[in-house]
């Protein structure tokens, strides 16, 4: 027997053909860069160790496994790394709960995680594996913040902070979702507190305009990143308070209404809302309420300001939906030409002033609601008849020339609050000490390591500040007593910059600058659109700083960025049991209490809801294979995959179809000789398509999809006439070159099965010749009247006039056309033929 077919499995049990191979490509190290040729760095968002991988991780891990074994058939050095964004919530609420360690958690979740992506068959190069709770990776998010440090980019402050009441801890802007904890769901609260934080708006022009270099980004995320950036043109107008020295300062982009304004709204968080209210409970409740603009609600100050261009008294609210992160936290209400300001003018009864109005069109003196056109102004003294556009430059220049003001540009984009009153993060590199103040923690003494002899309640003070090991410390500056900080780093540190660990082994530097050089930027990145504003955001502003102070030369971490849509599945309830799992349900009853089920809405798949399948379960009843290629099948990456059993079912049939194919022609494909075969046959034309087909679905948008439909097509072309043996095989051989990204274990096996050398994954993509897979014939649709009444086969060569004829004697055109009279046919080259026709 031949020595390389010595563990050769002789029918598809797909259990023992996965794990043969996967020990295969773990003992030659297949996956591992070598650096002799072009680099292709193909990398997934890492994924929290929470237990188990879902259909979601399954659906993503895919699509870069499918990318990166293509590239490398295609003769790349391709960087594939895993890793594991292991810091976080979660792991100590778990320690909460079941009296574990966050870490032993953490690293039995990660054990776990690891075999079952392994048993996927995907080709990480596991030499680069990052888990981010390891002092060994989260010393360099210490250093960076000593580095942002001596640059001003990382400082403290007192300030008003999101607050999560159920979580104990801060939430950065980003992370505040409709008023609610983007984790938990619950009310966020503002709560002043000593927080650290990351300069980001220092970066915020240059984060902004280099949205315009991410070509390939999908626009959607590129356009989300550039509104959370915010960038706003406008002017700052001081507004003198009646009876008062002081002044208001506002910011708009709007200063052609500002004749409209008929009154002032500041923040709850604004100076003055304390000093106009006091310490009372409604400015509490504005404040509790913070940021939520569904409900807009106001309280007056019993103060008044004066319009500096129409010297008119104003009064001043405190209102709910006005930012003080934002411009100047102040703003002038101007009812006519704001939907927002009209709403709250009409519910506190306040004037509503129109000083636009369209040109040449008469309006009513009262307004339904505000008029937001462009126009020209009226009740505005010396810039009346101006357009309105006009008039923002008009004023604003008067606004400088007066003294009262200025042009400016403002960002929405506020300083990344990187505090966490929790214990299961990255400990801030700071000591502070009474006689020095505020000391970084020498760079010789990092890691900063968390504790392990710690115990979690679930209070709202942070673990670590109960430590006294941890905390009492000498000052590294004069060596007296000091104490360490205790708030953690935001997580989103941890994977601000992962990407530029993978360039080199565990073993090597971590910022080795020739590895980093050789392989980054990111080629391809994969992973969620809900990751649009926040993680990329912070990768683009880590990048930046990384650069600054000379660890990367490059400006931008990911070339192309694609974002997978979710997994659904249809919904199963029960009146009394509530949602329920697939498996709990029979013949469209509940196995518990015997009610009918309702089925509900597809959607995406959650544990709460019960829509879940469990890849595990799918592994052994299919294998993995047929889980990939259902998954990449089902949809084209960036859509919504709708499960489906009888999709998977159908995924396992094509498999099973091409083994068949193989086993039975395996005599006649080990002797066949194919060195320089160029054959005339269909089907090796067939093949021909075929291999462009896919190739072209994989280059040009990653439509696995269609790519797994042109092999369904050639599978089909295979099985259904007598071939000769030469065809037969080029078109096998071609079949499994194909299909091996896709489904890597059954490729391995049938390769080796049909005969040919050990080893697919070491295989170069086949080449396609273009001659060879032109089309004789080509199919036209034919319309009579623009409907389409026919489809036609013609010779690809054909001019008009024959293709007219040929669609003139179909049968069914011709009997369409009965008794009509023909009046005109219009031919569209390559796609159909008009027929226009008239009683």
């Amino acid at each position: 027997m031949n020595p390389l077919l010595k563990d050769r499995v002789d029918k598809l049990d797909i259990q023992n053909i996965e794990k043969k191979w996967q020990k295969y490509w773990q003992k030659n190290k297949l996956f591992e860069v070598n650096k002799n040729k072009e680099k292709f760095y193909c990398l997934e968002m890492f994924p929290y160790p929470s237990g188990k991988i879902h259909m979601g991780h399954v659906r993503n891990y895919t699509i870069g496994d499918v990318i990166a074994r293509y590239k490398r058939m295609r003769g790349f050095d391709v960087l594939h790394p895993i890793g594991w964004d292991s810091f976080g919530l979660p792991a100590e609420n778990a320690a909460i709960l079941n009296k574990v360690h966050p870490a032993v958690w953490t690293y039995e979740n990660i054990a776990y995680m690891k075999k079952q992506l392994m048993a996927m068959g995907f080709s990480y190069d596991f030499t680069r594996e990052v888990t981010t709770c390891s002092p060994e990776y989260y010393k360099w998010n210490q250093w960076f913040f000593l580095k942002m440090y001596e640059l001003g980019l990382a400082y403290r402050k007192s300030s008003m902070v999101n607050w999560c009441n159920d979580c104990a801890t801060v939430l950065a802007n980003e992370q505040v979702i409709d008023g609610q904890c983007w984790r938990c769901g619950n009310v966020v609260v503002q709560k002043e507190l000593e927080q650290w934080f990351f300069k980001i708006t220092n970066y915020a022009e240059e984060l902004l305009t280099g949205c315009d270099t991410l070509i390939g980004w999908p626009e959607h995320v590129v356009s989300m990143q550039k509104n959370w950036i915010g960038k706003s043109i406008g002017t700052e107008v001081d507004f003198p308070i009646f009876e008062s020295n002081e002044r208001l300062r506002i910011f708009t982009t709007r200063p052609d209404t500002i004749f409209g304004a008929t009154f002032m709204c500041i923040a709850p968080t604004h100076p003055l809302a304390s000093q106009f209210l006091g310490n009372n409970s409604e400015l509490k409740g504005l404040i509790d309420n913070y940021g939520k603009i569904d409900d807009k609600i106001g309280i007056f100050t019993e103060h008044f300001a004066i319009n500096p261009l129409s010297e008119e008294n104003i009064p001043i609210f405190v209102a709910n939906f006005v930012l003080m992160e934002y411009g100047t936290g102040a703003i002038m209400s101007v009812p006519a030409h704001d939907e927002r300001d009209f709403e709250f003018a009409r519910k506190y009864g306040l004037a509503v002033r129109q000083v636009i109005i369209p040109k040449d069109v008469q309006v009513d003196d009262i307004l339904t609601n505000a008029y937001i056109g462009e126009g020209v102004l009226v009740k505005s003294k010396q810039f009346n008849n101006l357009f309105n556009i006009e008039a923002i430059e008009a004023i604003s220049k008067y606004i400088e020339e007066k003294g009262i003001g200025k042009r400016v540009v403002n960002y929405k984009l506020r300083d990344w609050g990187i505090s966490r009153q929790r214990y299961w993060g990255c400990p801030i590199p700071i000591v502070y000490c009474k006689t020095c103040g505020v000391v970084p923690v020498p760079e010789n003494e990092l890691p900063v390591v968390l504790p392990e002899d710690i115990e979690f309640s679930g209070g709202s003070v942070s673990p670590l500040a109960q430590v006294e090991s941890f905390c009492r410390v000498k000052c590294p500056r004069c060596g007296a007593d000091g104490r360490r900080e205790t708030d953690t780093m935001d997580t989103f540190v941890d994977s601000s910059w992962y990407f530029i660990r993978y360039c080199s082994t565990k073993e090597e530097d971590a910022l080795d600058k020739e590895n980093i050089k050789r392989f980054m930027p990111v080629d391809q990145y994969i992973g969620g659109v809900e990751h649009a504003v926040l993680h990329l955001l912070y990768s683009r502003f880590f990048t930046r700083v990384l650069r600054d102070i000379g660890v990367v030369d490059f400006d931008e971490p990911f070339r192309r960025l694609l974002t997978q849509g979710m997994v659904c599945k249809e919904t199963l309830k029960c009146p009394e049991h509530g949602w329920l799992f697939t498996d709990e349900v029979k013949e469209d009853k509940c196995i518990h209490c015997g009610k009918e089920v309702l089925k509900g809405r597809t959607e995406k798949m959650s544990k709460s809801k019960k829509n879940v399948i469990d890849p595990n379960v799918l592994i052994n009843k299919y294998g993995a294979d047929t889980i990939r290629l259902f998954s990449l099948f089902a949809a084209p990456p960036e859509k919504d995959l709708e499960w489906s059993d009888q999709g998977v079912e159908g995924a396992s049939r094509f498999l099973n179809r091409l083994w068949n194919l193989v086993e039975t022609n395996v005599d006649t494909l080990k002797k066949t000789d194919i060195k320089g075969f160029r054959g005339n046959s269909g089907l090796f034309k067939k093949t021909h398509q075929t291999i462009m087909k896919v190739t072209e679905s994989i280059e040009r948008d990653y439509h696995f999809n269609t790519a797994i439909a042109a092999m369904m097509e050639l599978l089909n072309e295979m099985t259904g006439l007598q071939h000769d043996d030469k065809s037969l095989k080029f078109a096998v051989r071609a079949m499994i070159l194909l299909l091996s990204p896709f489904a890597p274990h059954i490729a391995e096996e049938l390769w080796e099965v049909s005969g040919a050398e050990r080893g697919i994954s070491k295989q170069s993509w086949p080449e396609y010749d273009k001659e060879a897979a032109k089309e004789d014939e080509i199919e036209l649709v034919v319309q009579i009247n623009g409907k389409v009444r026919s489809k036609i086969m013609v010779d690809v060569g054909l001019n008009d006039d024959q293709i007219k004829g040929i669609a003139l004697s179909d049968e069914r055109v011709i009997s369409f056309i009965g008794s009509s009279v023909v009046k005109k046919i219009i031919v569209v080259k390559g796609k159909l033929i008009n027929i226009v026709v008239t009683n």
